[in-house]
């Protein structure tokens, strides 16, 4: 049996990257400060969130920096080779499969009525 499960709920740390394909799929891109529940650091954990679909076009309209979201979803690692170096290089992505909007009530009505719970759909 093999598991790969990612939830977590934090603070988007940058705007929706939305890219658009000719195949008519949609890409969003957004970074997520996480803090440790156990670290007494005031610094978060940074996590590279890449949605694909439907849940891509709900974080493009409705989710901007600062907002708080929980997502579920699966890590993953892009790689690439350096250019100047020829080595190659990885970086962990979390690919989410579902998204929630949270927040206070002023939150929800600067950008929409509700929550979110979006599939990759």
């Amino acid at each position: 049996m093999s598991i790969n499960v990612v939830t977590l709920v934090g603070r988007v740390g940058t705007d929706p990257d939305m890219k658009y394909f000719e195949s008519g799929k949609v890409k969003c891109r957004l970074t997520l400060a996480v803090n440790r529940r156990s670290r007494n650091s005031d610094e978060p954990d940074w996590f590279t969130l890449e949605l694909w679909g439907k849940t891509a076009e709900v974080a493009g309209n409705y989710v901007k920096k600062g907002k708080q979201i929980a997502v579920k979803g699966s890590l993953k690692f892009d790689s690439w080779s350096d250019r100047n170096t020829g080595i190659t290089r990885s970086s962990p992505i979390i690919q989410v499969d579902q998204l929630e909007l949270l927040g206070s009530k002023r939150d929800a009505d600067d950008m929409g009525d509700g929550e979110w719970g979006m599939g990759n759909g």
